[in-house]
């Protein structure tokens, strides 16, 4: 029991310690992971056909398809995305300004992009991919003393080392040739993704309402209310389950912990829906007579109406990812 208990706490720690950095964190993992994926399917799975056609085909799926569907599936993971589905289920986005609705899409996206990102660019520097995809499509014009008589056919199994022997000699030109577009392809993404990813900072910034330090502990807040919430959820949950199961049954098997922790925090009822939908949502940030509302549940806490409007409360072009 001791040594489960150790263990959970353990776990505990390390979940609070990456859920309190800063998201950078994540996606560094995440395109880790990545990296370790490419190099896996570069090692076991990826056999280039060596077949006129096929070998387009086949090297833009190796690049294109596992980054679509690790972008996919950040889209899906990123809890924006039902946010802003709850949004416009609930409030028909009536409260979606444009700049918001930018900023909410690029962060949803910029996040799910970090994954396929990664994944391309080390296709492409890796280079087997699109050497696979593009070399019967290699001009002979462009080899010096080049045998005539060698079209698309013989091209596309060089990568296959599968050629004629007065050609095999050519392999390794051709594959630098293609690497060399290859990598050259994938340091351009490189380099434009991060111009691009620091113009979005400084322009998130620039627009922000709100100065570098409170910036720093709205998403702390965040990070905080999320944590307790996800907490305080499960033991409201897990209490309830209990008053029912005890209800139908007479009784709860439960363990000692659990006994102590439901006791101390007794639930009875459901929380209503309109609760639930009041603080569920995409979340702008606003300000009611100066004070800052840091989220739907801190707006809902202080006891304020939905579709507040008056003077008092100003919204500000922020939002809550």
């Amino acid at each position: 029991m001791k040594m489960a208990t150790l263990i959970r706490e353990n776990f505990m720690f390390a979940s609070l310690f990456f859920k309190s950095k800063d998201v950078m964190i994540f996606n560094g993992l995440i395109a880790l992971g990545t990296v370790a994926s490419q190099e896996v399917y570069s090692v076991f799975a990826f056999n280039c056909p060596c077949s006129p056609e096929r070998n387009y085909l086949y090297g833009l799926a190796a690049i294109g398809v596992p980054a679509l569907v690790f972008f996919l599936i950040g889209i899906t993971l990123n809890k924006n995305t039902w946010n802003v589905i709850s949004e416009c289920r609930t409030r028909a986005c009536k409260k979606f300004s444009g700049a918001a609705a930018f900023a909410l899409l690029g962060s949803v996206v910029g996040r799910a992009m970090v994954a396929p990102m990664t994944w391309s660019v080390i296709s492409l520097l890796r280079g087997e991919a699109y050497v696979c995809a593009l070399s019967e499509f290699m001009d002979s014009s462009s080899l010096e003393n080049f045998p005539v008589g060698y079209g698309p056919l013989t091209f596309a199994r060089f990568p296959c080392n599968d050629v004629p022997a007065d050609v095999v000699k050519f392999r390794g030109e051709i594959e630098r040739h293609l690497k060399y577009e290859s990598q050259l392809l994938g340091w351009l993404m490189v380099a434009l993704t991060a111009i691009a990813v620091f113009l979005l900072l400084c322009l998130k910034r620039c627009c922000s309402p709100l100065g570098y330090q409170q910036e720093s502990y709205w998403s702390q807040y965040r990070c905080s209310e999320n944590e307790l919430f996800q907490r305080t959820a499960e033991l409201h949950a897990k209490s309830l389950a209990a008053e029912n199961v005890k209800q139908f049954f007479g009784f709860v098997a439960m363990d000692n912990e659990d006994k102590e922790r439901l006791q101390e925090h007794p639930v009875k009822d459901s929380i209503p829906s309109s609760q639930w939908n009041q603080i569920t949502g995409v979340y702008l940030y606003r300000e009611n007579k100066d004070v800052p509302l840091y989220s739907r549940l801190n707006k809902w806490a202080k006891g304020i109406i939905e579709d507040c409007t008056g003077a008092n409360e100003k919204q500000q072009g922020g939002y809550g990812i």
